[in-house]
């Protein structure tokens, strides 16, 4: 007999109908998940706000940008169109605002578009100072100017040395200059710093230095913030001379252009630099203190604290000395940022609503995004919205506060707790800012939870009240001793900075790290932090883990070429880069160390047993795996025997010159020269498993500042 027939009609039905019930259980589950999550919904609405942004910065070209656009407008019609739940509507805003994400940065691209330079030239103008930025540590001045010939872009930024500047330089005064101008420089190698695009955004046109001394055709009068500033800073680096007196001057001015390389290096690599920028840590200590004091000294009046709102009347004194402090700072974008969050908060305190919330990050960043989109490819904004992320997602969560919040306990337990609060603090807030770092400038500092245990009670509490003291009590001749203690703690905080720094393996390098390992980070991160709910939190940790993995595997770069084909360095087998010139500029050399993942000075070529130079070439042999490569590589404007050259590049492998070089010239592989170089932008060469080079022009698509 055969096999009973059970209906082969029916088996399909079935499995639909199974499907179905699946598909309808797991749709139910959704929904009671997002009902449970409501109140991070909106959170959601401004991250896929910046998605959209980071898709326009990221991808190529206009094609690519529309295609977000289009996929954003699609998702947006059919989640509010085909559907009634509480996903469909999710899926619809996310959707929506990625699109108009995307579509705003590309509409500020093109709104501030300006004239540039297309080419190095040297000229002779007359321009109208619109800012003046004093650089004592190198001791220049830069200038942004605006140029009274058409000819010349809109705007334009000289440098000049600071001692023969000549009197009456301010904003609105009207000067005569000679300067080799040329266009704002575009990303030096792969993976580096894009000042081009800071300056597309800022209207720059193209930067330059002075030739000759800079003439005042027409004075001016710095503005009273301007000028109160520049007394400020006069004033303390007269009564704190050396070192201390420029980090004082940082924090209350919010000018780092006087602190020496040296203590700026040690405040980066000891985790300590945020404490350098006016941002959220100064702004917190001065509307906390300014709200402190009004309550207090508005309390010992009986008949005012019985007339007037005392919470709100102190709140509305810090919101002015918060504001007031921002603007005496030179209103940068992370002091803005960090101002609109404290008068948020100030808001909260004087309605009795909750003060510190993640909704109110969310408010903060929207609002820079809206009129500053490009500000989320920065660095600043991105250190400072994931650190004040995760320090709300910790206290917030419930874990957290079982931990941390405040109870009935003796002084010791308090204590106790309050110091693990604080260490749990700078633990997850390093580890947040560790990819930023990573990706941005190569390197991370390890020591940095340490340092900071240490280095934020003593700035917040100590430093800037006691600096404060000072410049309040100096009109009345009894500021110095707080003067004398204001140097002592300052002294204390370098000597933490320089003493983690030079710490055996304080800092972790990485030469370069792939966008979509970075992406998959932030997107983790995002995911762990926005939700409340644990276990679908901790699936944020895989993409996290992923993207981590890929960083630490990523390989590093065997040559580095920078687009002029100047600069050259091929990074040795134990990790050290040598530069092919003999006098390469520390910019240039602390490019390369980045670049590379170094955290040294780079050697040279020259030097090294993997090359043999003269004084117009070098040949180096690379090994990678079984094969090695021979690369040559030209280094002076002398002019090269034909022949010898010609002999030469067919016996390498790779071809590297900043000189047109003959077509006669044909290596085995690469041959890079001006010609080529303008193509393609400083480069990237790995010579693993599969060889391969990694361009500035890819890295920048066809974004209007690559034009």
């Amino acid at each position: 007999m055969g096999a009973p027939n059970i209906g082969s009609a029916h088996l399909p039905q079935h499995a639909r109908g199974y499907w179905k019930a699946r598909f309808s259980a797991s749709r139910e589950e959704v929904e009671r998940f997002l009902e449970r999550e409501r109140g991070q919904l909106p959170l959601w609405l401004v991250a896929s706000f910046g998605m959209g942004i980071a898709f326009w910065i990221a991808l190529n070209g206009p094609r690519e940008w529309l295609a977000v656009i289009c996929l954003g407008a699609g998702a947006a019609v059919a989640g509010f169109s085909f559907g009634t739940g509480r996903l469909e509507r999710a899926v619809g805003w996310v959707g929506l605002a990625a699109a108009i994400g995307c579509g705003l940065i590309w509409l500020r691209s093109e709104w501030v578009a300006a004239p540039r330079l297309d080419r190095p030239k040297v000229v002779t103008f007359e321009a109208v100072i619109t800012q003046v930025e004093q650089l004592p540590a190198k001791g220049d001045i830069r200038l942004t100017v605006s140029p009274l010939d058409e000819k010349l872009p809109p705007l334009v930024r000289v440098s000049l040395k600071a001692d023969g500047a000549p009197p009456g330089i301010a904003a609105g005064a009207k000067i005569a200059l000679k300067a080799r101008l040329a266009p704002p420089p575009p990303m030096a190698l792969p993976g580096t710093h894009d000042f081009a695009r800071d300056g597309w955004f800022k209207g720059l046109g193209a930067v330059g230095r002075a030739l000759s001394p800079v003439e005042v055709l027409q004075s001016a009068e710095p503005g009273w913030l301007d000028s109160l500033r520049d007394r400020l800073d006069r004033h303390i680096r007269e009564r704190l001379p050396g070192p201390s007196g420029t980090i004082a001057t940082a924090l209350v001015t919010g000018d780092q252009n006087a602190v020496s390389e040296e203590d700026a290096d040690a405040m980066r690599r000891s985790g300590l630099a945020h404490l350098l920028s006016v941002s959220g840590l100064h702004i917190a200590a001065v509307v906390g203190a300014v709200m402190f004091l009004a309550l207090k000294l508005l309390a010992l009046s009986e008949r005012v604290a019985l007339r007037f709102n005392l919470v709100l009347v102190s709140a509305a004194a810090a919101a002015a000395a918060g504001i007031g402090y921002t603007l005496l700072t030179g209103a940068q974008v992370p002091t803005v940022r960090s101002c609109v969050a404290a008068l948020l908060v100030l808001g909260g305190i004087a309605l009795g609503r909750e003060a510190i919330s993640l909704r109110l990050v969310a408010v903060g960043a929207l609002a820079v995004l809206i009129f500053r989109p490009e500000a989320l490819a920065g660095p600043s904004f991105q250190f400072s919205f994931a650190a004040v992320t995760a320090i709300i997602a910790l206290h917030s969560s419930g874990w957290g506060q079982n931990l941390l919040m405040r109870r009935d306990e003796g002084p010791f337990a308090k204590a106790g707790r309050t110091l693990v609060g604080m260490i749990l603090t700078g633990l997850v807030v390093e580890v947040a800012l560790t990819p930023l770092a990573l990706y941005h400038f190569h390197k991370a500092g390890l020591f940095g939870v340490a340092a900071n245990l240490v280095a934020i009670p003593l700035t917040t509490f100590v430093i800037m009240p006691v600096e404060a003291a000072a410049l309040v009590l100096d009109p009345i001749g009894l500021g110095t001793p707080f003067w004398w203690a204001s140097d002592k703690a300052l002294a204390v905080l370098l000597s933490i900075a320089h003493t983690v720094a030079g710490a055996k393996g304080a800092v972790a390098t990485l030469p370069s790290m792939p966008a979509w390992a970075f992406a998959s980070m932030v997107l983790g991160g995002l995911w762990f932090f926005l939700w409340t709910t644990a276990r679908v939190r901790l699936l944020g940790l895989v993409p996290v883990a992923v993207g981590a993995a890929a960083a630490a595997v990523a390989p590093s770069p065997d040559v580095l070429i920078t687009g002029d084909g100047r600069h050259l360095a091929i990074v040795a087998p134990d990790g050290t880069p040598m530069m092919l010139r003999d006098r390469s500029g520390d910019f240039m050399r602390d490019l390369v160390s980045e670049a590379s993942g170094f955290d040294d000075e780079p050697g040279l070529l020259a030097e090294s047993s993997i090359g043999s130079c003269s004084r117009d070439s070098c040949v180096a042999v690379l090994k990678a795996g079984a094969r090695n490569y021979r690369l040559l590589a030209t280094r002076s404007a002398n002019s090269i025997d034909w022949k010898a050259l010609t002999d030469a590049c067919a016996e390498a492998d790779i071809v590297v010159s900043d000189r047109w070089l003959p077509k006669s010239c044909t290596p085995q592989w690469l041959k890079f020269d001006r010609k080529s170089l303008v193509e393609t932008g400083g480069l990237a060469i790995f010579l693993d498993d599969q060889p391969r080079v990694e361009t500035v022009s890819q890295r920048v698509g066809d974004h209007p500042w690559a034009e």
